[in-house]
């Protein structure tokens, strides 16, 4: 999640970093200005761009005066087929389908030196949104694994199969720096399964047969959400019109027996996620009776660290904190656990943990599964950062353990020594992140989001023993 022209109702985040690498990598050496690559960051200097997913926040700089114009951009091919309706003006020639599971050979050049960088791209399936992919970038750079926005279910067949792509891409080597989707890193923060929460959604509608139903849903992702409702209770959706080509687009419903844009046929309507609110649903109710429901896993519902309610919040809260050194302590109150049975917040409005994010124990099964030299969160809120090394320490050794969370960058850059590699591997790495500059904006109310990563050339040639 992140920069969009669509707002959301959970706490907003920003998600960027610039990688240095190099062996002599010291505090306070300046960033090269030019990039190499970027991921989720389109503002141009990188000889080529790679896309997670098609949530806007992933997308900020696409849009800009005169259309996509600054070097190949890959992406899925399911992203590749939704982007020209989200950004008439891209130049489609400089689109790049990479399917799961396969790989691509870079050849970059320095800008100062004219060196020529070898790396290989393999794209992973991150089970996001349809067309998510995680990028795994290994050669002359290191070897960097990004997930962007990730769901990988304990017990889920489609993420097993995703783990083992990734192994078998990994071919046995080390993660030097893992960006990771932290958006639920606490420990209090697992969810059930979505198939378990979907039954739990069905039930409520069932439970209301009377009431007209709206779901808040973003433009793109929880389709599988709505198909199960849909089969469930024998019933059509309504979406609304662009929500509409996106499901045709995807190859959902081609007979059109599902989705609808008739209200006339359903009382179960998918809305955009923004537009359901308190008032939305008070003033609904005043014609006839309606709930709304929000499918997210952190609660559309909450406190912020100042005590000052976004909801009247009857039941009692919750309260779990976010922070690690050098980054800022946030406290954020939820109604709910989420775990617990569906629960009416308000008179008309239920919130369930329907997640397309990695809970708490998924994002340890990912630690697990790689063993990162390094771990940077990709998701910071205003107000905290939920550092993944402070809740994952036992995964490292002491001396990366030690180490602050990234920082606001103002000309102060940290160095960070990686684990040495497998037995064998003759290669040793000094890694250096520097964090880039964290900055705000509104639409209507909503604080919008920005992510992604640039990966630049090392300031020293890497040295081989």
């Amino acid at each position: 999640m992140g920069v969009g022209d669509v707002p959301f109702l959970s706490p907003k985040r920003r998600k960027s970093a610039q990688i240095h690498e190099g062996e002599a990598a010291q505090i306070g050496k300046t960033a090269m200005e030019e990039g190499l690559l970027s991921v989720d960051k389109f503002s141009g200097g990188s000889q080529v761009y790679f896309m997670t997913h098609l949530h806007q926040d992933h997308t900020r700089g696409l849009g800009a005066a005169g259309g996509w114009r600054h070097g190949p951009l890959y992406c899925s091919p399911v992203t590749a087929r939704l982007l020209p309706t989200r950004f008439p003006g891209i130049d489609a020639s400089l689109i790049r389908p990479i399917a799961p599971g396969e790989s691509a050979p870079l050849s970059l050049s320095s800008p100062t030196s004219g060196r020529i960088f070898s790396l290989h791209v393999t794209a992973i399936p991150a089970l996001h949104c349809p067309g998510s992919l995680m990028y795994l970038f290994r050669g002359d750079l290191g070897c960097m694994l990004f997930t962007g926005d990730f769901r990988w279910e304990l017990g889920c067949e489609e993420a097993r199969s995703a783990k083992k792509a990734l192994l078998e891409a990994l071919a046995g080597d080390s993660v030097d720096v893992l960006y990771m989707d932290n958006t639920y890193c606490h420990p209090t923060l697992n969810f059930p399964p979505r198939h378990v929460v979907a039954e739990q959604i069905v039930n409520i509608i069932r439970a209301h047969p009377d009431h007209e139903v709206i779901i808040g849903v973003n433009n793109l992702g929880k389709e599988d959400l709505l198909l199960h409702i849909s089969i469930a209770l024998q019933t059509k959706i309504w979406v609304w019109p662009q929500r509409l080509l996106t499901v045709h687009l995807l190859g959902i419903d081609d007979n059109r027996e599902i989705f609808t844009t008739d209200t006339s046929l359903t009382r179960v309507r998918a809305v955009p996620r923004y537009s359901l609110t308190i008032a939305t649903l008070e003033a609904l109710n005043t014609v006839c009776p309606t709930i709304g429901i929000m499918p997210s896993g952190i609660p559309w519902l909450w406190r912020s660290s100042e005590g000052q309610a976004k909801s009247s919040g009857k039941s009692p809260a919750k309260s779990i904190t976010y922070g690690g050194q050098g980054s800022g302590i946030g406290t954020i109150e939820t109604d709910y656990d989420p775990l617990s049975p569906p629960k009416l917040f308000e008179k008309h409005s239920y919130a369930l943990p329907y997640s397309d994010h990695a809970c708490f124990a998924e994002l340890e099964d990912l630690m697990q599964t790689v063993r990162p030299s390094v771990v940077v969160g990709i998701v910071r809120t205003p107000s905290c950062y939920a550092n993944p090394r402070h809740h994952f320490s036992h995964f490292f050794g002491d001396e990366v353990c030690a180490d602050k969370a990234p920082v606001e960058n103002s000309g102060h850059n940290g160095s960070l020594a990686p684990k040495r590699r497998p037995s064998g591997s003759r290669r040793r790495r000094m890694i250096k992140i520097s964090r880039a500059t964290f900055y705000r904006s509104r639409v209507t109310r909503k604080r919008k989001d920005f992510c992604g990563a640039r990966i630049t050339e090392p300031e020293e040639p890497i040295g081989v023993a």
